[in-house]
C-alpha cells in the first residue's frame, strides 16, 4: 500500500511538472472580451442611474462586485470547457496551476474593499486605482503560462491603476468611468492579446 501512494504522488507530481512547463490554454478570447462589456454596461448604467457614486459608495462597489462576479463566472465556464478540450488529461492540473498564479490578487482586491470599507471609509475613492493594480499583478504573475504580450495588458492595468489613483487624489471622488474604462480597454486588450496568439508561438515554454 506504501508503495502505491508512492506511485500515486509520484504521478500528480510529474502531471504538476508538465502542467508547469505548457501553454495553457484555458482563458477564451470570447469570455475575456464579454468581460469587458460587462464593464462597459456597468459603468453606462452607474452614470445613467447612480447620481452620486461618492455619497453612496456601497451601492457604487455593490455594482462592481456583482460585474466581477459575472465576469468571474463567464470565464470560469469557458475556462472548463477550452481546458478539456485543450488539455485533456491535463485539464485539472492546468486549471490549478492558474488558479494559483491568479487567486492571490483576487483575494486581495477583496480584503482592500472590506477593510477600507470597515476601518477608512473615507479611503475608498482609492479601490478603483488599487483593484486595477492589483489586477496587473495578477496578470504578471500568469505571463509564465500564457502568450508573453500579456504582459502589455498588466502593463496597462498597472499604469492606468496609478493614474486613476492619481486624478481621485483630486477631489477624493468615486467615477463609474475611472472604473469603467479602465477595464473595458484592458480586457479589450487582453482578448485580442489571446485571439492573435493563439497559444502558439508566442508562448512560453
Amino acid at each position: 500500500m506504501h508503495d502505491l501512494d508512492k506511485a500515486l504522488a509520484d504521478i500528480i507530481t510529474i502531471r504538476s511538472q508538465i502542467a508547469a512547463g505548457t501553454a495553457f490554454r484555458g482563458y477564451g478570447p470570447a469570455a475575456i472580451a464579454a468581460t469587458g462589456g460587462v464593464a462597459l454596461i456597468t459603468a453606462v448604467l452607474q452614470y445613467l442611474w447612480l447620481d452620486d457614486p461618492t455619497g453612496h459608495p456601497l451601492t457604487f462597489l455593490f455594482g462592481w462586485a456583482v460585474a466581477a462576479a459575472l465576469s468571474a463566472l463567464m470565464i470560469w465556464i469557458e475556462m472548463q470547457a477550452r481546458s478539456r478540450r485543450h488539455h485533456s488529461g491535463l485539464a485539472d492540473a492546468m486549471i490549478h496551476q492558474a488558479l494559483e498564479q491568479f487567486l492571490p490578487s483576487g483575494i486581495a482586491g477583496v480584503l482592500l474593499a472590506v477593510v477600507l470599507g470597515k476601518f477608512a471609509p473615507e479611503a475608498l475613492w482609492m479601490l478603483p486605482g488599487l483593484w486595477q493594480v492589483v489586477v496587473s499583478l495578477g496578470v504578471f504573475a500568469s505571463v509564465r503560462s500564457l502568450p508573453r504580450t500579456v504582459a502589455f495588458a498588466g502593463g496597462w492595468y498597472f499604469v492606468a491603476g496609478f493614474v486613476v489613483l492619481l486624478l481621485g487624489s483630486q477631489n477624493h471622488t468615486l467615477s463609474p468611468w475611472t472604473m469603467g474604462l479602465p477595464f473595458v480597454i484592458g480586457q479589450s486588450l487582453m482578448a485580442a492579446i489571446l485571439y492573435f496568439a493563439s497559444g502558439e508561438s508566442d508562448v512560453e515554454g
